[in-house]
């Protein structure tokens, strides 16, 4: 069984808002994610009795880690205080990265719909690019390993993953969900729950 952790996505990008593949880009937050961020840290602040009695790890991307530093500050914490854990960076997309579907229709007609067939198991193009099999494969051993309270921040392909390992949703269901960037996720007594 899991502790009590919180999960949040990072605040939108200007990628986010373009319908843009991110993947493992390193892209900065834009004007609404920064207010995502904070408003998620004043939710968190309202949730957490004692700070002091969880651990506070991020994805070592900017994007994430400015996500973590605003939750901190927003809880009134020292906004460097925290870890980072390379096992929670996104999905690569390989040679999809930072391309729109419009765009790689242009250049390779059909990507969209070969993805749409099994997109739970299909791994893009390109050097280093994972499913979302294989990035569960990658994020597993870290949410087996946890062993007190935690607040992560991480992205929208690893709560997938989380919801395929502990939610128990069908592949497809998990490839295809809504992973809210204003909302924090909440995994008690091995469910899970957008608060």
């Amino acid at each position: 069984m899991y502790p009590l952790v919180y999960i949040a996505r990072h605040g939108e990008t200007a990628w986010n808002a373009e319908a843009r593949l991110q993947g493992q880009a390193d892209t900065d937050l834009n004007a609404v994610g920064r207010q995502q961020a904070t408003a998620n840290g004043h939710r968190l602040a309202e949730l957490i009795g004692d700070p002091r009695d969880f651990d506070f790890v991020a994805s070592p991307m900017k994007r994430t880690r400015e996500t973590m530093e605003r939750i901190r500050a927003a809880m009134k914490l020292d906004p460097l205080a925290y870890r980072t854990d390379a096992r929670l960076i996104e999905v690569n997309f390989g040679d999809w990265q930072s391309f729109t579907f419009a765009e790689l229709e242009t250049q390779s007609p059909g990507a969209k719909k070969s993805r749409a067939r099994d997109k739970w198991n299909f791994q893009p193009p390109g050097e280093g690019a994972e499913s979302y099999q294989m990035l569960l494969e990658r994020v597993k051993p870290w949410f087996d390993a946890l062993d007190r309270q935690t607040v992560c921040v991480t992205h929208g392909g690893v709560i997938r993953t989380l919801f395929r390992m502990v939610g128990g949703v069908s592949e497809d269901e998990a490839a295809n969900m809504e992973v809210w960037q204003h909302r924090v996720l909440r995994l008690r007594d091995g469910r899970l729950e957008w608060l």
